[in-house]
């Protein structure tokens, strides 16, 4: 099912809509300010273990990240941060980045895994932010393509719905998506790591 939802102003009624779907243990596709994404809601195992398998890894083993509405909900997930890595976060989101912060005990009990660390995600896109907000917690977020094999349908809804709306509940069409994926950038060691160069520019952040 493909739902149109205003990209700048999103309709109350359709974000609810699809965070009941989300809040049931369903899975959607969902723009965001990167690529377009699975989610669901990280209250869901089964919606969770349906993430990693339709991006063909097994739960335990997937690298799975969270949006969160706004810094404040980072401790709900994620271990306090010291200060520098906090500057850092506060001048880059929300935007177009993934931090690599190390996990509070929640992370192991929503993957089902032994993971020490989380992405965390606060993307400068209002659908998203609108579902974390109408959900009240954290989405699991995954993108819908492979980094290293960009398939150019994944930025179109129409053709996403097309090749991927009968994996999903719903395929949220909030305009042309991107191909860059979030920039990761791993504050667990101390020092600011870029694993990944990606559409969040360095300059001036770290």
């Amino acid at each position: 099912m493909l739902l149109a939802i205003h990209p700048k102003d999103p309709e109350p009624r359709k974000i609810k809509s699809v965070a009941d779907k989300l809040r049931d243990g369903g899975v959607a596709i969902c723009p965001t300010d990167t690529v377009y994404a699975y989610v669901c809601s990280s209250h869901s195992a089964r919606a969770i273990e349906e993430v990693a398998r339709l991006k063909g890894v097994k739960p335990q083993k997937a690298d799975l990240s969270l949006i969160c509405e706004n810094l404040s909900q980072l401790s709900a997930y994620a271990r306090s941060v010291d200060t520098a890595a906090f500057r850092i976060m506060k001048r880059a989101l929300p935007g177009a980045y993934t931090f690599i912060l190390n996990a509070n005990s929640e992370i192991p009990k929503l993957f089902k895994n032994n993971k020490r660390t989380v992405g965390i995600r606060v993307p400068d896109h209002p659908i998203p932010l609108a579902l974390v907000r109408e959900l009240g917690h954290a989405l699991v977020v995954a993108s819908v393509h492979d980094p290293d094999k960009v398939v150019d349908y994944t930025t179109d809804p129409e053709r996403i719905e097309e090749h991927l709306g009968y994996q999903v509940d719903v395929v949220i069409d909030g305009g042309i998506g991107g191909l860059e994926g979030s920039t990761v950038i791993d504050l667990t060691q101390g020092d600011p790591i870029v694993l990944r160069e990606g559409k969040g520019p360095l300059d001036g952040l770290i």
